[in-house]
């Protein structure tokens, strides 16, 4: 069988919707694609894509939830491309305060989101 599968979207659980919402459009310009609300108000998954709108990212809120998510070692990230001026857009997820690691060796960084996911930034075009 020769399966051709391709990417749909990857999920995120969050603890403030609207705080995540608010990142997540202010420091990679992501947008609202569609949403599901459950019909008993338990949770609501939010879509988000980019301006290509090729790939989603599920943002999950689940309304008993009453901590932070632990999220573990964080031994996995996201990864965006950015278009724009890289380092301009670096000096303004600096100014954001959302920058945890930088590798100037290898030409990247990553920026945290309100739940502690790292979100790796690399240029469109990488070297």
């Amino acid at each position: 069988m020769d399966i051709q599968a391709r990417f749909d979207h990857f999920n995120f659980n969050v603890f403030d919707l609207e705080r995540s919402l608010k990142f997540y459009e202010e420091a990679l310009g992501l947008k609202e694609h569609h949403r599901k609300e459950a019909s008993d108000g338990s949770f609501i998954l939010v879509y988000l894509c980019d301006s290509h709108g090729h790939f989603l990212l599920e943002l999950t809120w689940l309304r008993d939830r009453a901590t932070p998510y632990n999220l573990g070692d964080l031994e996995y990230h996201l990864c965006m491309r950015v278009a724009e001026n890289y380092d301009k857009v670096r000096a303004y997820h600096r100014e954001l305060g959302c920058i945890c690691y930088e590798n100037h060796d290898m030409g990247l960084y990553f920026i945290s989101d309100p739940d502690g996911y790292w979100i790796e930034i690399l240029p469109e075009k990488h070297k």
